[in-house]
């Protein structure tokens, strides 16, 4: 990719950031009214109604062959329903700072898949560099202090790095579907995981008898279509553009936006170690997207 498409593909891969970064948010202010299951069911119904209306508004379609739909039904179990599945249940046994740093490992994951087992795209040294420098940074942001409890909940912190290696998945298997749009992809990703959520949320919640404030409501509404499914039309565009390690690299913008977030609306203070941290995942990112130098000599 070359520096100019750059300066606009990373302004999105800020942006993917601050949708998923600031999601968390919105879940804790949803989910202390409205149950887990149904919390996400809702996050993935509502993100399929507003993809639907997109693809209605630009005049696409579904993809209509079986092959297809089994396709997007494993990109929905590697990006919705298995990662936030295990990442919910490892973090009821993980501290949030350790799971932050866990969860920020896929790009070291889609790194080593991709070396070892797909080989679908040019992966070196610089962007090696730039994973490890990545995930030095979010345990600078996040505290070193996080790291105190690592090994003693074992089950909890396997469960958050499947989950991140589920995402290095949803990375990596995105690249095959160049056949359909990328608001084709994200439609039918959600529809599974609706398919997949709503069942389960109406059998272990019964959620007819919840009465949740209009701030839960408010609050899910935006992690729905935000944070769902205008970030998901993002994401699949950034896995054409940026490639898998590219797309999976704002796990580190992310701490920063929660460092962002906290200092404007929380008050809260920034230190060295934070700065540090800021510019060591900020560096990686920029390792990891730096465009390679065209090789103009003749084979």
């Amino acid at each position: 990719m070359s520096s100019a498409n750059l300066r606009t593909e990373l302004p999105l891969l800020a942006l993917l950031a601050l949708l998923w970064g600031s999601s968390y948010l919105f879940i804790k202010l949803a989910v202390a009214e409205i149950p887990p299951v149904t919390l996400i069911a809702l996050r993935v119904f509502g993100a399929a109604l507003f993809l639907m209306l997109v693809m209605s508004a630009r005049a696409e379609r579904l993809p209509r062959d079986g092959r297809t739909w089994r396709m997007l039904l494993l990109q929905a179990v590697f990006n919705s329903i298995g990662a936030w599945t295990v990442l919910a249940w490892g973090q009821q046994y993980v501290e949030s700072g350790l799971a932050s740093v866990l969860n920020s490992t896929s790009p070291i994951f889609v790194f080593l898949i991709t070396a070892l087992v797909t080989r679908h795209e040019v992966v070196g040294g610089r962007k090696l560099i730039g994973a490890a420098l990545g995930v030095l940074g979010v345990v600078l942001i996040v505290g070193v202090d996080a790291l105190r409890g690592l090994g003693d909940q074992v089950a909890g912190q396997l469960a958050c790095l499947v989950g991140a290696v589920l995402y290095a998945g949803a990375a990596i298997y995105g690249k095959r579907f160049g056949h359909i749009s990328a608001v084709a992809t994200a439609t039918g990703t959600m529809i599974w995981a609706s398919a997949v959520l709503v069942p389960l949320a109406l059998v272990l919640d019964q959620p007819w008898t919840l009465a949740p404030s209009a701030v839960a409501i408010a609050a899910t509404a935006v992690l729905s279509i935000l944070c769902t499914g205008v970030a998901l039309l993002v994401y699949f565009r950034l896995v054409r553009t940026l490639g898998s390690m590219g797309v999976a690299s704002q796990s580190y913008l992310r701490a920063g936006i929660g460092v962002i977030l906290g200092l404007v609306f929380l008050g809260e203070t920034f230190t060295l170690p934070v700065a540090f941290g800021l510019f060591a995942a900020i560096a990686g990112v920029a390792l990891i997207n730096w465009p390679a130098r065209k090789n103009t000599k003749q084979r």
